[in-house]
C-alpha cells in the first residue's frame, strides 16, 4: 500500500549552493553597510552625537562576533544551509524592528540583524572556499564582489526611499528579500552539505602556532575595522562638507563600495598572473594614498576621489586574506577560523566607534579618520613582511603544479 503524500525530502530541489551563496552574500552585503548612509537619518531622529552614532556601528559587530563564534559549532553541528537558514531569520527581522522604535529599541536590532550576519558570513566563505579548493583565493574574491554589489547598492537604495521621505521602506524592502531567500533556502538541500570535521589536535597546540593565531586575528581586526570605518563614516564626512547644498553625500559610500567590488573582480583575474601577496601590496599601497587624501580633503569631490582609492586598494585584501588561512595554520585552519573571524567583527565594532569618539573629542572627522589611515598602515607593513610573502609563494606554486 503506498501513500499519496511525498516524502519531504522530495519537495526539495538539490543543489550545491552556489547560486543561493552568492544571493545571500548580495544581500548580506546590504544589510552589513547600510548603517553608513543611514547614520545622518538615524543621528537626527535620535538627536546623536558622533559617539553615540558609533555605537550603533559598535552594536552592530560586536554582536556579529558572537554570532561568527557561533557559525563554526553550526556548520559543525547542522550544516551549512540550516546555519544560513538561521542567519537570514535574524537579518530579516533586524531589519524589520529598525523601522521604527527608540534608540534603545534602534541597539537591539541592529545586534540581532549583526548576529545574523555574523553567522551568515564565515559559514558563506568556508562553503565557497571548500567548493573550489583549487582556486579558493579567486573564488572567495568573486563572491565577495557579489558582497560588494549588496553594499555599493544600499546608498542607492536608501537615497530613493529618502525621495518619499520614507526610509523605512528600505529597511522593509531589505527583509522581504532575505525572507525570499529564506525560503528558497527552507526549500533546497544542499550536496554536500558538508559539515566541519575539525582538527584533533588545538591550534594553539604549539609554540608556533599561538603566536601565528594572535598575529592572523590581529590582521583580521584591522582588516575588518578599517573597511567598515571608511564605508561607515564617508557619508557623515561629506554630510558636512556639503553644506546642505544637495544629496550627493548620500551617495559617497557607493563609490568606497562599488571601488571595492570593481577590485574584488579585477583581483579575481588578476590572481591568475600574480601571487596574492603581490595584489595585496599593490592594494594596500592604493588604500594609504586614498587614506590620507581622504583626511586632507577639503570638498566632497576629493572625499569621493579618496573612497575610490580606498576601496579599490582594501578590495582583494579580505579574501586573499580567507585563502591563506591554510597556508597560516594548515589542517588547523577550519579551528582557527572562528577566532580568526571573530576577531574581525570585532575590529569592525571597535574601530568605527573609536573613530566616532576621536572625532568628538577633537572637534572633526578629519582627525577620526587618521585611526582607519593607521589601520592601513599597520597591514601594508604586515603584507611586505618577507615571512608572510614567502609562506603564501610556497602556497601559489604548490596549488599551480596541481592545476
Amino acid at each position: 500500500m503506498t501513500s499519496g503524500a511525498a516524502p519531504v525530502g522530495r519537495t526539495r530541489f538539490t543543489t550545491s549552493g552556489t547560486v543561493l551563496l552568492h544571493i545571500d552574500f548580495l544581500l548580506t552585503g546590504i544589510v552589513m553597510t547600510f548603517l553608513g548612509p543611514m547614520l545622518p537619518i538615524l543621528a537626527a531622529r535620535w538627536s546623536l552625537n558622533d559617539s553615540a552614532a558609533g555605537a550603533l556601528i559598535f552594536a552592530q559587530f560586536l554582536s556579529s562576533m558572537f554570532g561568527m563564534l557561533a557559525s563554526g559549532v553550526l556548520v559543525e553541528r547542522q550544516g551549512y544551509r540550516v546555519t544560513l537558514i538561521l542567519g537570514s531569520i535574524l537579518m530579516a527581522l533586524g531589519m524589520a524592528l529598525l523601522g521604527s522604535g527608540p534608540y534603545w529599541s534602534g541597539i537591539l536590532s541592529v545586534c540581532i540583524l549583526g548576529l545574523g550576519h555574523g553567522i551568515t558570513t564565515p559559514a558563506g566563505n568556508l562553503r565557497t572556499a571548500e567548493l573550489d579548493p583549487v582556486r579558493s583565493a579567486s573564488a572567495l574574491n568573486v563572491i565577495n564582489a557579489v558582497w560588494g554589489m549588496g553594499a555599493m547598492s544600499s546608498p542607492f537604495l536608501l537615497a530613493a526611499a529618502q525621495k518619499v521621505h520614507r526610509p523605512e521602506l528600505f529597511l522593509y524592502g531589505t527583509s522581504i528579500g532575505l525572507i525570499l531567500l529564506l525560503l528558497c533556502l527552507v526549500l533546497s538541500r544542499f550536496s554536500p552539505d558538508t559539515r566541519m570535521h575539525i582538527s584533533q589536535s588545538p591550534v594553539a597546540g604549539t609554540a608556533s602556532s599561538l603566536p601565528m593565531l594572535l598575529l592572523i586575528c590581529a590582521l583580521f581586526f584591522i582588516y575588518v575595522g578599517t573597511e567598515t570605518s571608511f564605508g561607515g563614516w564617508v557619508a557623515t564626512y561629506a554630510h558636512r562638507m556639503s553644506l546642505g547644498e544637495s544629496t550627493l553625500w548620500a551617495l559617497t559610500p557607493s563609490f568606497f563600495w562599488g571601488s571595492l567590488l570593481a577590485g574584488r573582480t579585477l583581483a579575481a583575474v588578476a590572481l591568475r598572473f600574480k601571487p596574492a601577496t603581490t595584489i595585496a601590496k599593490i592594494g594596500l599601497t592604493l588604500a594609504l594614498v586614498g587614506g590620507v587624501a581622504l583626511v586632507s580633503a577639503h570638498n566632497i569631490q576629493t572625499v569621493m576621489a579618496a573612497a575610490v582609492l580606498a576601496g579599490l586598494g582594501l578590495a582583494s585584501i579580505f579574501p586573499i586574506s580567507v585563502s591563506l588561512l591554510p597556508v597560516w595554520f594548515g589542517g588547523s585552519a577550519r579551528r582557527a577560523s572562528g577566532a580568526v573571524f571573530g576577531s574581525g567583527n570585532m575590529g569592525g565594532a571597535a574601530l568605527p566607534w573609536v573613530v566616532g569618539a576621536v572625532s568628538t573629542h577633537f572637534g572633526g572627522l578629519r582627525a577620526g579618520f587618521m585611526v582607519p589611515l593607521l589601520g592601513v598602515a599597520i597591514m601594508f607593513a604586515f603584507y611586505f613582511s618577507s615571512a608572510v610573502s614567502r609562506q603564501a609563494q610556497t602556497a601559489v606554486k604548490a596549488q599551480r603544479s596541481v592545476i
